[in-house]
């Protein structure tokens, strides 16, 4: 491309020595004259270059559907989310996502990342807890909803009443050991953060907690240990969380499975999913779950089971289109089940 410039700058110059002189022949330009016109064209591309670089890239998606079940029928606006994100630094990024169908910023933070063993990150971003809530963001994931024990133990719909997509504010430290081939095979988080969710400064004078330990042994399969302690609001309300779970996505095959489980306040939780799925081919990937959440340990009614099968496919690089089916089954006495189908399509810019 600098090269493309360069030659039409100098037929420029030619043109118009030309124009100047008519009738008579343009005086070919010294090797100085055309070095000199080379080197102010490279310093201005260099000049461009540097200001793009400086400028945050914009990206964003809208998730827009419908879905159908016994009891109810809608039409849905799922996510609308516009990402910027850049380089202040050869070291220092940052990234700022609006949510627009709830508006709401759901990631702010810094990032600084002086070596590959230690990186710090401040402000409002995913909590890394589960494979789940870390690795599978909603353009990668292969269900319209998360599993029942993330979303209610892990800031989504929590039982604890809190919503936040599975984000806090705080601080971290996290990196990686043992390089190989792109990625680390040991690899930890340890963070300090509110507990309170979204865009909330602390309620109490405690701070939440979160430790997670991640190995790769080899590309595409990963074991997962999460842990978080935190007290919640003024009442200093006890939110304990634990996970533990493996996954394996690489080539054509996604196998996927966690444990998580909890107490909140005074009631024990534990739930957990398992997933299988397989790419037909680079656009197609259908896959399916069963998922369970014992709500209150103490009793067993307190069971909700869901079994979904799920189709995943896009067509082009910037449409992706999801379409599942959920039996859901609850273990309270007269309490039927239900079935659910939902259709998602995602627009990605």
């Amino acid at each position: 491309m600098k090269i493309v410039f360069s030659v039409l700058l100098l037929l420029g110059v030619s043109g118009r020595a030309f124009a100047q002189q008519p009738g008579a022949q343009p005086a070919a330009p010294s090797v100085e004259e055309l070095s000199a016109e080379v080197a102010t064209l490279k310093a201005k591309t260099s000049a461009w270059d540097k200001v793009l670089a400086a400028l945050p890239k914009i990206s964003g998606y809208v998730q827009t559907g419908y879905e159908w079940s016994d009891v109810s029928s809608t039409f849905f606006i799922k996510r609308v989310r516009l990402n910027l994100a850049g380089n202040i630094a050869p070291k220092l990024d940052y990234r700022v996502q609006v949510e627009f169908a709830s508006p709401k910023i759901v990631d702010a933070y810094l990032c600084y990342r002086p070596f590959d063993q230690l990186n710090f990150q401040l402000g409002e971003y995913k909590l890394p807890f589960s494979i789940e809530n870390t690795d599978y963001v909603p353009l990668r994931y292969e269900f319209v909803e998360y599993p029942l024990s993330l979303r209610k133990l892990m800031g989504f719909s929590d039982l604890c009443g809190l919503s936040a997509t599975g984000r806090d504010m705080g601080v971290q430290a996290f990196g990686g050991f043992f390089k190989r081939d792109g990625y680390s095979i040991v690899n930890y988080n340890f963070g300090v953060f509110n507990g309170e969710g979204l865009n909330t400064k602390d309620k109490n004078k405690s701070k939440d907690i979160v430790a997670r330990l991640v190995l790769k042994p080899v590309a595409g399969l990963q074991f997962a240990g999460s842990y978080y302690w935190g007290e919640y609001g003024a009442e200093y309300l006890k939110r304990v969380r634990y996970g533990a779970g493996a996954c394996y996505d690489y080539g054509r095959a996604v196998v996927r499975a966690e444990y998580i489980c909890g107490t909140t306040g005074t009631v024990d939780s534990e739930g957990w999913y398992a997933v299988a799925g397989w790419r037909v081919t680079e656009k197609l990937l259908p896959s399916v779950r069963y998922d369970t959440l014992l709500e209150n340990s103490a009793r067993s009614a307190s069971r909700q089971t869901n079994y979904t099968a799920a189709l995943t496919w896009q067509p082009v690089k910037y449409l992706r289109c999801q379409l599942d089916y959920t039996y859901e089954d609850f273990a309270a006495r007269g309490v039927s089940g239900r079935n659910v189908v939902a259709l998602m399509l995602s627009g990605i810019f």
